[in-house]
């Protein structure tokens, strides 16, 4: 018989299993749609549902965590870009590359609504956070408002030199915000029906816009790798932040005392007035969509090709909203090495900020080591 492995004392046992600590993981990925996918917006009320728009010209409606839809939506004539949930997830609103929206009753799995107006590709959706209305933009340089009960566009809005990439209401419901392909931010007053402000926010596309939940304050989010905090009242720029690539998504935690940003590899934790990067996490999502926060955990979604990817990274595990000390240098990501024990029991406490450089850091160097093994990868098939 062969001799039997020892085995460690189960003291040793659990602190090493313990020690392994993840504050983000893959939760799932599946085939979305039979071609590629285009946009993807995640329920803000639930965090339990994700509607996707393909090439196929059919709109998905999923439950998180299920490989498989609750409804396969046909009628559009040309691929779906742009996709959103009304704030009861009862409807849909989805906006396709021949300039048209149809709108979706979920409970009856049939179209409400088909309106025309556009004259090119529609690439970005929003509800009005009461009421029936909803706005979209388009490559046709134009924001439109519509009015669902009229079941036509009240509103046109014209100015930008590009297409519309972002439309955004505030959260009382009186404003709109365009974010353009040209780097313009463009705040519009829905009362008054005319351009209150310009902001002369970027120098690439804009691809993110979020109002403060609680307070007279927006962020923009850009491909030319920063976000932009702006006050409402005196539309000053607030503070910039700085990221390493260009900027996918953003949302404000609920309590609005940080801002979260996607990147193609990393969730940041953000604060303002001064700017600074409490924490970073190591995600590799890519192709990031959507963000949305649910009982202290965010959920993010991304596409590529005809696949669907959702991630969840534990808030309560990220600075500032946990001390971090248990999980070491780099606060724990999706690679985590474990914690050797005893090994800093010397170092003091690290500061908040000498953390969120650490996870900065070590979150980089996860990212390039994932390159060189990638290469490695292609240079031994070539061979």
């Amino acid at each position: 018989r062969p001799p039997r492995r020892r085995r460690r004392p189960r003291s040793i046992r659990r602190r090493t299993t313990g020690a392994m600590v993840k504050r983000a993981y893959r939760l799932q990925e599946f085939n979305a749609h039979q071609s590629a996918v285009n946009c993807l917006k995640i329920g803000r009320k639930s965090s339990g549902v994700m509607v996707t728009g393909g090439d196929d010209k059919k709109v998905n409606l999923w439950s998180i965590g299920k490989s498989s839809p609750i409804l396969s939506l046909a009628g559009h004539q040309s691929a779906v870009e742009c996709v959103t949930f009304d704030n009861a997830e009862e409807v849909v609103v989805a906006g396709a590359a021949g300039g048209t929206l149809k709108l979706w009753d979920l409970e009856e799995a049939k179209v409400v609504r088909t309106l025309t107006g556009h004259r090119s590709n529609v690439i970005s959706v929003d509800f009005h956070p009461f009421g029936e209305f909803f706005a979209s933009g388009s490559l046709d340089c134009n924001t439109k408002i519509w009015d669902i009960r009229r079941k036509g566009c009240i509103h046109t809005y014209k100015g930008h030199d590009r297409g519309v990439s972002v439309a955004k209401f505030s959260p009382d419901g009186k404003w709109v915000l365009s974010g353009g392909q040209d780097g313009r931010v463009k705040l519009w007053d829905l009362t008054a029906g005319r351009l209150l402000r310009e902001l002369p926010a970027h120098d690439g596309p804009v691809t993110s816009v979020e109002f403060h939940p609680n307070e007279l304050l927006v962020a923009t989010g850009s491909a030319d790798r920063t976000v932009k905090f702006w006050d409402l009242e005196t539309f000053d720029l607030v503070d910039t932040c700085v990221e390493a690539t260009g900027v996918r998504s953003t949302l404000f935690t609920p309590e609005g005392d940080a801002l979260l940003t996607g990147t193609s590899e990393f969730l940041k934790v953000w604060r303002w007035e001064p700017a600074r990067c409490c924490d970073a996490v190591d995600v590799s999502w890519t192709k990031l969509a959507d963000l949305s926060t649910h009982e202290g955990k965010l959920l993010g979604a991304s596409c590529s090709n005809s696949f669907v990817g959702v991630w969840v990274v534990d808030l309560a595990k990220c600075e500032p909203f946990h001390s971090g000390k248990e999980f070491g240098p780099g606060g724990g990501g999706t690679r985590d090495a474990p914690d050797r024990v005893g090994a800093n029991e010397n170092r003091p406490p690290p500061t908040s900020s000498g953390r969120a450089e650490e996870a900065v850091a070590a979150a980089q160097l996860a990212a390039k080591a994932r390159v060189a093994a990638s290469e490695e990868r292609a240079r031994e098939a070539e061979a």
